[in-house]
């Protein structure tokens, strides 16, 4: 069977005040991955990260869904935890009547930024992590009961998927429990359990008769013609990384990001060589035949049956030709 692959897309912006410049851009790669033939496109939600331009998934959504004319598109994911569930369905809802047949609905547990954000974020103050399971059954139940009251307007098509998003074996249970295609967030937790989807797998209850698991990871990717471009586009990555969670850049977005030659000459510490070791592990660094063949190697050793491609290259066009690579690998 031919692997298939996608792509995560998150929006982000070199500057604080590049934001409408990262959503264009955002677009702009929804309309090359249909192009090139790419299984979907989901966008991320974030919060109160000045890198990061997608705090409204829906509404790009939208967008993403006007600018394109058959790719899957979809929430990687929607923070349920910070929402009612029937208006998360009634969004969703009017996105799959917009998009027949064309919409994901992914689904997390993780708040999308610190403690404070997230209490912000929540009507009463409380945030609603423990409530997670709870609000899965409850939005379950508002897109695929007919009978559900209140009713969800427009009513939602019967093909609309939950997916469940997730870093941790608990995430795994929970899809497997309820029946949801499952997507394992490797970019997140590259240390994640080589055997967390096979356990999903095996444990999958079947809401209906014939649906069978579907296992996803989405792993972070750097493709260029040679390597040495491939790895200095990586480490402009983690350098910016490292400098925003250590303090180095605050949340308000107070410093640009570096580009590629200011990144090469940031010093190396045993801190930052460290950082950058956690986070190499299960990421596809190179030219497209090196690239193609950790992809391969990281589907096998997870059981998958799709990769979620996240390319968070610094230059817009280097991205785009990332992708461009990675497709012509597979295609050969």
């Amino acid at each position: 069977m031919t692997l298939k692959l996608s792509v995560l897309d998150q929006s982000f912006t070199r500057a604080p005040a590049a934001a409408s410049q990262a959503l264009n851009e955002t677009i702009q790669m929804a309309k090359l991955s249909e192009k090139l033939g790419y299984e979907r496109f989901w966008v991320s939600e974030h919060h109160a990260f000045a890198t990061l331009a997608g705090s409204a998934p829906e509404v790009l959504l939208a967008a993403i869904g006007a600018a394109t004319d058959h790719i899957r598109i979809g929430s990687g994911g929607i923070m349920l935890p910070h929402y009612s569930a029937y208006k998360v369905a009634e969004t969703f809802s009017m996105l799959a009547n917009l998009y027949p047949d064309r919409v994901d609905l992914g689904v997390g547990r993780a708040p999308g930024a610190d403690i404070s954000t997230a209490v912000a974020l929540a009507t009463d103050g409380k945030p609603k992590f423990e409530r997670f399971p709870e609000l899965v059954a409850e939005l379950t139940t508002f897109l695929q009961d007919s009978s559900a009251t209140p009713l969800v307007s427009p009513r939602p098509p019967k093909n609309l998927p939950i997916w469940m998003l997730g870093t941790s074996p608990d995430s795994a249970q929970l899809a497997a429990e309820r029946g949801l295609p499952y997507n394992l967030a490797l970019f997140i937790n590259p240390q994640a359990h080589d055997e967390l989807v096979s356990l999903y797998k095996r444990y999958f209850q079947s809401p209906s008769h014939g649906q069978k698991p579907y296992g996803v990871v989405t792993m972070s990717v750097f493709c260029c013609e040679n390597e040495e471009e491939a790895k200095l586009q990586q480490l402009t990555f983690d350098v910016n990384f490292y400098r925003f969670v250590t303090g180095q850049r605050d949340l308000t977005g107070s410093a640009d990001l570096l580009p590629p030659e200011q990144a090469k000459k940031y010093p190396m510490t045993a801190q930052l060589d460290a950082f950058i070791s956690q986070r190499s592990q299960n990421r596809a660094v190179g030219t497209p035949t090196q690239v193609k063949e950790k992809i391969v190697e990281v589907a096998r050793k997870f059981n998958v049956d799709e990769v979620m491609i996240v390319t968070n290259m610094f230059d817009f066009s280097a991205r785009k030709r990332s992708f461009e690579l990675i497709s012509s690998a597979f295609d050969q």
